[in-house]
């Protein structure tokens, strides 16, 4: 098995495209893959050792004990390049090993966030000493947050004001990690400043518990900033507040309402900083009840839609009161109290504008990722390559044609539970069969992008609260599934932007 697999990693790192190949050993990787790699390392040319190195960082537990060992014996550029290796795996170093290295490499990035990851306070004086060091304070500020020394909340606070860009996303962020409502006053004083304040209230939210309700962002100007930092500024943090919904308007088949100091627990969220990333804040997940359901994929306006199953919760939704359940039964109006029923589960959702629709949706079940729009859509995608097959890791729903529109435009709806019991969609069958219109209740959001900044496409998404049996029952009966889509303008692209506008022109066309 030795002979083979040195043969395999020789010819790769000697390949025309070296990454590729190493790639497709990490795929199928022989069981002694990194045993082998790490003793080639020693004979290893610097290029191919970089190489190796990242290898390793693939190689699960077996890699990462290499990793360690060859930085134990090594120094210079082999230890500063088998140092971020460790980081982006999030290893825990040794102190005294972490030492040696500041001592040869000096603080370089790698090391401040080996310090961060390290869960010794010991490291925090090194770390508070780079805050005011260029091209070295975010590394140090967020390795501080990692260790979550409090002692530093203020110190990190002040200097808000010195950053911008993405160090000041980092000072934010590190803000966050350490979880100290003392940053409160400092981040509000920032809003009245702020070009793009989507990194503070985010931040003001998860420190301090409370969410009030705010304009929908119309871009920097002074007026704007105004009315963030005075909104901010008149909570009182000391006051713990209680959801409450506002101005409805109700129709037959549209609402709106505002709710105010949402609990939050289905609600979008960054996921927890990569450890050694230039990016502070990348991928953004659906969370319900604080656990991760779906990863959504960044704010990049030219990065694909892409939604991936992360686990399933315990539970989703407080929708299976027997009042609500009763309310979904059959809908034929928005106006017929269902909404009162579905209040506690609105009440679970982050503070926001919103916008109800009660649509009739063709949909059909989907089980395998050929008939995916997820894959499909690259048939639209004139003169593309199409790339590994993109598929969110579990069946799911979607309308069966394009939606008409300027764009390519596509309708998903994906599941926030793991099985269907057949009996259960079988009498949701029958009741459809007798005339009746049980409602799926869906968190549901519209993102248009422009991918590679060369095709544009659209996606209705929706996240199914309640009604995974019922849109079941209504895909093997090929009648147009009734939904209840609930949507949020504070989550859709660029809310200042049309958002209600595009949902009309979307779910207009499915109104009844």
């Amino acid at each position: 098995m030795a002979g083979t697999t040195q043969a395999a990693l020789d010819a790769a790192l000697v390949a025309a495209d070296p990454w590729a190949e190493l790639g497709a050993l990490v795929e199928a990787p022989a069981p002694d893959l990194a045993q082998v790699a790490e003793a080639r390392y020693a004979t290893a040319e610097a290029e191919q050792r970089r190489r190796l190195s990242w290898l390793l960082g693939h190689l699960g537990d077996p890699g990462a004990a290499a990793v360690l060992r060859l930085l134990a014996a090594h120094t210079g550029d082999d230890a500063h390049d088998l140092l971020g290796t460790a980081v982006r795996r999030g290893l825990r170093l040794p102190g005294e090993l972490l030492w040696r290295l500041a001592a040869d490499l000096g603080d370089a990035e790698p090391v401040l966030h080996a310090m961060g990851l390290a869960a010794d306070p010991g490291f925090a004086d090194y770390l508070g000493a780079r805050l005011g060091s260029k091209g070295k304070r975010a590394a140090a500020a967020m390795a501080l947050g990692r260790l979550g020394d409090r002692r530093w909340t203020e110190p990190i606070a002040r200097r808000l004001a010195e950053v911008v860009g993405l160090e000041h996303t980092a000072f934010v962020v590190a803000l966050e990690l350490l979880g100290d409502p003392a940053a409160a006053p400092y981040l509000v004083r920032q809003l009245k400043d702020a070009v793009a304040p989507g990194d503070l209230l985010h931040a003001l939210v998860r420190l301090t518990g409370r969410d009030p309700l705010l304009p929908l962002w119309t871009g920097p100007s002074a007026e704007s900033r105004q009315t963030l930092w005075r909104r901010w500024s008149e909570v009182d943090l000391a006051v713990r507040a209680e959801p409450e919904i506002r101005e409805l308007v109700l129709g037959a088949r549209r609402a709106e309402f505002e709710l105010h100091e949402g609990r939050g627990r289905i609600r979008f969220g960054y996921d927890p900083p990569v450890p050694g990333s230039v990016w502070p804040r990348w991928n953004r997940s659906l969370l319900v009840g604080g656990q991760p359901l779906y990863q959504v994929g960044s704010d990049c306006g030219t990065c694909q839609t892409m939604l991936w199953l992360l686990g399933w919760p315990e539970r989703v939704s407080a929708a299976s009161a027997d009042r609500l359940r009763a309310a979904l039964s059959t809908v034929d109006s928005l106006a017929d109290g269902v909404l009162a029923a579905l209040a506690p589960l609105v009440l679970e959702l982050p503070t926001g504008h919103y916008r109800a629709y009660l649509v009739d949706l063709p949909v059909q079940r989907v089980t395998e990722p050929g008939k995916s729009w997820w894959v499909r859509r690259w048939d639209d995608r004139e003169g593309a390559v199409r790339t590994d097959e993109d598929w969110p890791g579990v069946e799911h729903f979607q309308l069966p044609e394009r939606i008409p529109g300027p764009m390519p435009t596509y309708g998903v709806l994906l599941p926030s539970q793991p099985r269907l019991d057949p009996d259960t969609v079988a009498r949701h069958r029958a009741a459809i069969a007798a005339g009746a219109r049980p409602a799926a209740v869906v968190l549901g959001w519209i993102e248009d992008t422009w991918v590679e900044a060369e095709f544009e496409e659209r996606f209705l998404v929706g996240a199914v609260l309640d009604g995974h049996h019922k849109l079941a029952a209504y895909a093997e009966a090929g009648v147009p599934a009734r939904v209840l889509l609930l949507a949020r303008g504070e989550d859709n692209w660029h809310p200042d932007h049309g958002w209600a506008d595009r949902f009309e022109a979307v779910l207009g066309q499915f109104s009844g």
